[in-house]
């Protein structure tokens, strides 16, 4: 593996960090208090190629490789620190346009992806139900054919982007009894009769992030719009894997950490007590080393899954090893930061009070930490 970025991969995350600060962290803090979507900032985001930005140039993206795609969202969550609008990026690029890239027919990626990556269309993931998270080969929502479409029943819960959603990946099962196996894609697009929102979910911490339970009533989805063959939707979420954890949620998590120290070690320093500032005191010196070693391991634990998957290596169960690390990681440093800032850090003044409340998703969304070690410790055990 290189360590060495290119001068192009460089110039690219100054350039989103500079926009970042400009354009993203100005409003964070009212976003997150109001819950309100920015429609004028995606728009925004979507100009400067962030939303499209891995996939390739001939449906309307940049082409850039999983590393460059890191480094870039990276810069993103560190100069925005703004965890939710980077979530609704995040699951529009590699929940929805990456799979129909991966997995679509060329008329499919021809209709969806230039509008998905201008912006034009908003983009989401329905996999989550409400009786099947961990579990996801034991979802409800079924499809049935009826000639030339499927019809649709069922429900999804905790859907990021699910209310404003133009095109919406639907995982639906043919035969429950089959589970994983039985499972299908399907691409379900706003409007379409019998889909409907049911309610928005109000949330702890990303907040500037729609997230929705969405209904599907005899939906009919035509059969031009099945992502992948009958039976092939785990597939087409697995081959996602390392995009997802190795570059979607570690850009985040490693964006978030960066700003976590940057923000934190300036306070120490000019933070008064007992007549010297705090960053003379042991403990917390300690806690600042502590920062720096935990982002330089998650960068380069990150960093070798983006690399395999460029490589065409598989990367999965190194993805797994990265998010099983940079997230629960994220938390303690969000925490031990929170610690430095004191009573400062409780009020909502500090962005540090709401990074402490975006981070703990980091170990539930994408598959928790507890499923990241079983999958490492399951193969451990069969190697």
């Amino acid at each position: 593996m290189d360590f060495k970025f290119t001068e192009e991969q460089e110039m690219l995350a100054r350039s989103v960090e500079r926009f970042a600060r400009q354009e993203v962290a100005p409003g964070a803090d009212q976003r997150d208090e109001t819950g309100e979507w920015n429609w004028e900032l995606w728009r925004k985001i979507g100009e400067i190629g962030l939303l499209g930005l891995p996939i390739p140039e001939e449906y309307g993206g940049s082409g850039a490789s999983a590393v460059t795609s890191l480094l870039a969202y990276e810069a993103f969550c560190r100069g925005g620190r703004d965890a939710g609008l980077y979530l609704s990026v995040g699951a529009h690029v590699f929940l929805c346009a990456v799979p129909i890239w991966l997995h679509g027919t060329e008329e499919q990626k021809k209709k969806f992806l230039p509008k998905l990556c201008s912006g034009e269309y908003v983009g989401a993931l329905a996999l989550t139900e409400p009786n099947a998270g961990s579990d996801a080969a034991g979802i409800q929502t079924t499809a049935r054919r009826e000639g030339d479409y499927y019809v649709l029943n069922g429900s999804k819960m905790f859907i990021t982007n699910g209310s404003i959603a133009d095109v919406i990946l639907v995982m639906a099962t043919l035969d429950r009894s089959k589970r994983a196996q039985g499972v299908t894609a399907f691409i379900v697009e706003k409007g379409t009769p019998g889909f409907s929102v049911s309610r928005e979910l109000n949330k702890m911490g990303h907040r500037s992030s729609p997230t929705a339970e969405l209904v599907f009533e005899d939906c009919r989805v035509p059969v031009d719009n099945r992502l992948g063959d009958e039976g092939r939707g785990f597939q087409v979420t697995t081959d996602t894997l390392v995009w997802e954890r190795g570059v979607f949620l570690a850009a985040e998590s490693i964006g978030l950490m960066e700003a976590i120290l940057e923000m934190t070690l300036e306070y120490a320093k000019q933070r008064i007590q007992f007549g010297k500032p705090i960053a003379e005191f042991q403990m917390i010196r300690e806690k600042l080393a502590n920062m720096q070693i935990t982002l330089d391991a998650a960068k380069l634990l990150s960093y070798r899954a983006a690399w395999m998957k460029d490589e065409g290596l598989d990367g999965k169960f190194e993805a797994s090893v990265a998010k099983g690390f940079y997230a629960d990681q994220l938390v303690r440093m969000a925490e031990d930061a929170l610690q430095i800032f004191g009573g400062y850090g409780y009020m909502k003044e500090y962005p540090i009070e709401r990074i402490y409340r975006d981070a703990k998703l980091m170990t539930i969304g994408g598959g928790t930490s507890e499923v990241q070690k079983l999958v490492i410790s399951s193969k451990l055990i069969r190697a």
